[in-house]
């Protein structure tokens, strides 16, 4: 497995680690009636749950693009060492924005998505070039 696959697929056991947070923290808020209702009223989240959720959200939709980006330089054949680093960049920073988001960790939460959304970027450009 290349190392952009296989940071792909310890990102993808990242987002079981998130959903994971939120569900707890969801269900603590909530309760247990509620969360296994059908949820016809939806409920906000807030604090720790809300955060978790929003951290959640966020790595479903940064997953999207490095996992174009990772299927895209593997099956072109482009991958290489630049791209098997900036794999690890993007991982590290998605690892590190989960604690940093649930903390509240200002301006530093935004920092780090930067670090995972350009090393996204510059593998799709990687792939085009």
């Amino acid at each position: 497995m290349t190392p952009e696959l296989t940071a792909l697929t310890l990102a993808a056991l990242w987002q079981v680690v998130h959903f994971t947070i939120y569900s707890i923290s969801a269900q603590k808020q909530v309760g247990t009636k509620y969360a296994l209702s059908a949820r016809d009223e939806p409920r906000q989240l807030t604090g720790f749950a809300g955060r978790a959720q929003r951290a959640m959200n966020n790595h479903f939709e940064g997953l999207i693009l490095f996992a174009i980006a990772a299927l895209v330089l593997t099956f072109s054949d482009k991958a290489d060492e630049i791209t098997a680093a900036l794999s690890l960049a993007y991982l590290a920073a998605r690892i590190l924005y989960l604690p940093a988001y649930l903390m509240g960790l200002n301006p530093w939460r935004s920092v780090i998505w930067g670090v995972g959304l350009l090393a996204t970027v510059l593998m799709l450009l990687k792939a085009l070039f």
